[in-house]
C-alpha cells in the first residue's frame, strides 16, 4: 500500500470518529446559534496551527457572520520560522500565563456569547486560560482537541488542568497521539499530521448545523458565496452585507468595554 493510500485510510477513520460525535455537534450548534440569534458572538480562538481552524470558521467561502475570530499574530505567525517573530517565540508565548487575560480584556463579553477554543493537545497555557476566563464570565465554552494526544500529554499549567477541564462540550479531531499519522520505512519519526483534517470536518459540520438552525429561526445567514455559484452581483452583495453584519456585531464588543469615558455607551 502506498503512503498516500495509508494516509487516506487514516482520514477515513477520522471521518468515522467525527460521525460518532453527531450528538455533540448538534449540541454545539445549538449553543452557537443561540448566541448568534441573540445578536452576540461566538468567540473562536486557537494558538499555533490551531489558527487554521479559527479562519476555517470565519471568514471564508461558505461561512457567515456571528463568529469573532481571535488570532494573535505573536502566537500564530509561523512564516519566518526563525529570527524576529520566529517559531521559538510563538511556542514560548503560548505558555505565558496572563496573556489570555490581556486578550479577553479587549472585549466586552456577555453571558449570551459563547466560545470555541481549539488546541490539539489541550495542554498549552494560553488556550486553557482563554477557556477558563470565558467560563468564569458565564459563557458556554466548547473545546476542540485530539483526545488521544491530550490524554497522553502533560499540561503546561502548574495545576495540571487541561482545556477540557473548562469546557461544557469537547470535540475530538480523531487524530492519533503525536498527530503525525504515517510511518515511513527507515525513518524513525512519523510524518503527515491529521488533526487539521479532523478538526476542519468538525468545524464545517458545526457550521452547517448552525446555518440550519438560523434558517429555521427565520434568520438565514449571509453566506460568503462565490460568483460562479450565485452570479457576480449577488456574490458581491453577500460579501458586503456579511462584512457589515460582522461590523455591527463586533461593535457591541467595544461599546462598554473597560473604563468608562464620556463617549461610553452608557453615557
Amino acid at each position: 500500500m502506498t503512503y498516500t493510500k495509508q494516509y487516506l485510510e487514516k482520514c477515513q477513520q477520522m471521518i468515522d470518529t467525527v460521525a460518532a460525535q453527531e450528538n455533540q455537534i448538534l449540541a454545539v450548534a445549538k449553543i452557537f446559534a443561540e448566541s448568534i440569534l441573540a445578536g452576540r458572538m461566538v468567540h473562536v480562538f486557537g494558538s499555533g496551527h490551531s489558527r487554521i481552524m479559527v479562519e476555517e470558521m470565519w471568514p471564508r467561502y461558505g461561512s457567515f457572520p456571528g463568529f469573532n475570530p481571535i488570532v494573535e499574530l505573536s502566537l500564530t505567525f509561523h512564516n519566518l520560522v526563525v529570527g524576529a517573530n520566529g517559531q521559538r517565540q510563538a511556542m514560548f508565548l503560548e505558555n505565558v500565563s496572563g496573556l489570555a487575560e490581556q486578550i479577553i480584556r479587549n472585549f466586552d463579553v456577555s453571558e449570551k456569547d459563547s466560545a470555541l477554543i481549539i488546541s490539539s493537545s489541550g495542554c498549552n497555557v494560553v488556550p486553557i486560560e482563554m477557556a477558563e476566563i470565558f467560563k468564569s464570565k458565564g459563557l458556554k465554552v466548547v473545546g476542540l482537541n485530539t483526545k488521544l494526544h491530550s490524554e497522553a500529554s502533560t499540561s503546561k499549567r502548574k495545576d495540571g488542568k487541561k482545556l477540557q477541564d473548562f469546557c461544557d462540550i469537547v470535540l475530538d479531531s480523531g487524530a492519533p497521539l503525536g498527530d503525525a499519522m504515517i510511518k515511513i520505512e527507515n525513518l524513525e519519526t512519523p510524518v503527515a499530521p491529521g488533526s487539521t483534517v479532523g478538526s476542519c470536518m468538525l468545524i464545517n459540520s458545526v457550521k452547517a448545523e448552525v446555518a440550519n438552525l438560523l434558517t429555521q429561526a427565520g434568520r438565514p445567514p449571509k453566506v460568503l458565496t462565490a460568483g460562479a455559484v450565485v452570479g457576480a452581483e449577488k456574490a458581491a452583495g453577500l460579501f458586503q452585507s456579511a462584512y457589515d453584519e460582522h461590523a455591527h456585531r463586533i461593535s457591541k464588543m467595544y461599546k462598554s468595554v473597560g473604563v468608562e469615558s464620556y463617549v461610553s455607551e452608557n453615557q
